[in-house]
């Protein structure tokens, strides 16, 4: 049975397992150990039958503004809606915190596209929160800012945005 739960820091090996050959074939930006215990809260992780099959995690990034980061599956399990029920998870943890938009940045647009991200070209945030996330230290922040520091980072997805 599948179930998304909140991550534990016990699940950070799965987590990293799971990563590996993403981060190889360049779909996922590997990040170190540290980084995920780090972040461990921000993170769900989906289980089937007791063994962890996927994470992701929301970023808030602003008031109203938050990012769905490293969306991912096993690739044992791909296409049987274990993404959609994290990324539902995911979208109904951002509510709750009063966020109003959810960025990502993806390879997977059409998956995407079926939960009503659209992708986006420009920076859609006011001159005077432009002014505040630039000073952030966060490379999430920087890519979804389009800053050229972090260009050689994106890997070349797309920029997506949903209101919710």
């Amino acid at each position: 049975m599948l179930s998304i739960r909140s991550a534990r820091t016990s699940d950070v090996a799965a987590i990293n397992k799971i990563a590996a050959p993403l981060i190889a074939d360049r779909v996922l930006l590997g990040k170190e150990m540290v980084e995920l215990y780090e972040s461990i809260q921000e993170f769900v992780v989906a289980e089937l039958d007791g063994v962890v099959v996927g994470f992701g995690a929301l970023h808030v990034m602003w008031e109203d503004l938050a990012e769905v980061r490293t969306l991912a599956v096993d690739r044992q399990h791909l296409r049987h809606g274990i993404g959609a029920a994290m990324l539902r998870e995911l979208l109904e943890r951002a509510k709750l915190l009063g966020i109003k938009r959810v960025f990502c940045l993806t390879f997977e647009t059409q998956f995407f596209q079926s939960h009503g991200f659209v992708e986006i070209s420009d920076i859609p945030v006011d001159p005077d929160t432009y002014a505040e996330l630039v000073r952030s230290h966060d490379e999430g922040v920087a890519e979804f800012l389009d800053l050229a520091r972090v260009k050689q980072n994106t890997l070349g997805n797309s920029r997506m945005l949903k209101q919710l």
